[in-house]
C-alpha cells in the first residue's frame, strides 16, 4: 500500500495531449530497436534494447517496475510492469509471432489494477512491429 501511495505521489498528472506525445515517441522508440534488430530474439534482449533506445531519447522510465496487487485492500503479491514511462504511463513488451486477445486484457488488467490511465502493448516478434495503445476507463485521477 505504501508503495502504492508513493507511485500516486510522483506521478506528473499528464494531459491527453501529452501522453499522446509521450507514447507517440515510446512506439518511436519501439521502431527503432525493431529496424535495427528485426524480430527473432527473446523478450529480454528487446527490452533492454528499448530501454537503451529511451534513455538516447531521454524518456523517463523505469524497467521492470515492482508494482504491488491489493485485494480489498490487502496485499495479494505484486507485478513487475516491463516499463513505468514518466510514473504514468505502463508499457508491456512481448516477443511473440502474433499478438492475442488475452495479451490484450492483461494489460489492460495492469492499467485497472496500478489505476493508470495509458498503456502501451508492443510486440517485437512479427515481422513488423506491433503496438497497441491501451486506455482505462476506470481511470480516477489522483486527487491533490
Amino acid at each position: 500500500m505504501i508503495l502504492s501511495r508513493l507511485i500516486d505521489l510522483t506521478r506528473l498528472i499528464m494531459t491527453k495531449e501529452e501522453h499522446d506525445k509521450v507514447t507517440h515517441n515510446i512506439i518511436g522508440s519501439a521502431m527503432e530497436v525493431h529496424r535495427t534488430l528485426g524480430n527473432g530474439f527473446q523478450e529480454v534482449v528487446y527490452q533492454r534494447a528499448l530501454s537503451i533506445e529511451m534513455n538516447l531519447r531521454n524518456i523517463e522510465h523505469q524497467r521492470e517496475f515492482e508494482m504491488p496487487l491489493s485485494y480489498k485492500g490487502f496485499n495479494i503479491g505484486g507485478r513487475r510492469v516491463d516499463f513505468l514511462v514518466m510514473a504514468e504511463i505502463s508499457v508491456e513488451i512481448k516477443a511473440l509471432i502474433n499478438l492475442d486477445d488475452v495479451h490484450l486484457a492483461q494489460a489492460k488488467n495492469y492499467l485497472e489494477a496500478y489505476n493508470l490511465e495509458t498503456g502501451l502493448l508492443i510486440n517485437f516478434g512479427s515481422n513488423s512491429l506491433q503496438y497497441k495503445r491501451i486506455f482505462n476507463n476506470k481511470y480516477k485521477p489522483i486527487s491533490r
